[in-house]
């Protein structure tokens, strides 16, 4: 098996090779799992008019519990693009290495990169993988991003993938959110985004939305100035992903607490 003509999907590999390696392959005891591991909010997206901003707040919960305050959900899924995740915080890193190795393996089996849309798709049916340990609560949901090098429309260099845990797709104009915090990051971010919204303006909005997320959920962490915990900002431009560093962020976040103290309720 390991000498034969492999495919370029390195899933499809695992399915054969070590099926007991997939996320939604391996046995699971009767019964619901959902308060049995830590589990991640909020995640948001930003079209803007070189690529997409993505950001995540740092908080795992596991029920009335803070089970981690600096966790990271959000990372680069390849040179282009970015994916974070929700849900249940184990399963969702395990789904993005994966993807991560998937897109690599592809490059290297084909000589090229997949498209934004392949990618996409790719992700879909790596999720709609994990339905079985969805149904049991151990449910993880992405929210893919990224740059994509041949847009149909130029105007359209950032786009957005939002999924359900059967794998449905589908994209999203402008911005969006996923986890339990994310129908008051949208709610922040439809007042306030536009089409064409600049790179440093959306990272701004990203943190306010994350901010306002935390304001009413209490699943989200909000940036954590006293311990110097602050969401991970994440940009995906002709350039490639970029990752802000906490002194940029420090100030972007004391820029939204500032505001807030002079305007409490918004």
């Amino acid at each position: 098996m390991f000498t034969n003509a492999g495919t370029s999907s390195f899933t499809q590999f695992l399915t054969y090779a070590a099926p007991e390696m997939l996320p939604g392959r391996r046995p699971l005891p009767p019964g619901l799992s959902a308060d049995i591991a830590p589990h991640a909010t909020t995640i948001v997206a930003i079209a803007t008019a070189d690529g997409v901003v993505m950001a995540g707040d740092r908080r795992a919960t596991m029920g009335n519990l803070i089970a981690s305050r600096d966790i990271e959900k959000v990372h680069p899924a390849d040179a282009h693009s970015l994916i974070g995740m929700a849900g249940t915080a184990g399963i969702g890193i395990e789904l993005i290495r994966l993807f991560q190795v998937e897109l690599e393996h592809y490059e290297k089996i084909e000589g090229t990169m997949l498209s934004l849309d392949g990618k996409a798709n790719r992700l879909a049916g790596m999720v709609r993988g994990n339905l079985g340990a969805a149904m049991q609560g151990l449910a993880a949901v992405p929210l893919f991003a990224g740059f994509d090098l041949s847009p149909a429309d130029p105007a359209r260099v950032g786009r957005i993938f939002s999924f359900d845990v059967a794998g449905g797709l589908y994209e999203e104009t402008g911005y969006d959110a996923i986890g339990s915090g994310s129908l008051f990051a949208k709610s922040a971010l439809k007042k306030k985004y536009r089409p064409g919204v600049s790179t440093p303006d959306a990272i701004a909005m990203a943190v306010e939305a994350l901010y306002d997320a935390a304001d009413d959920d209490t699943a989200t962490g909000g940036p954590d100035l006293t311990r110097k915990i602050y969401p991970v900002v994440m940009t995906a431009t002709a350039e490639g992903t970029h990752r802000l560093p906490p002194e940029e962020l420090n100030t972007v976040a004391e820029d939204v607490v500032a505001g807030r103290m002079e305007n409490p309720g918004g």
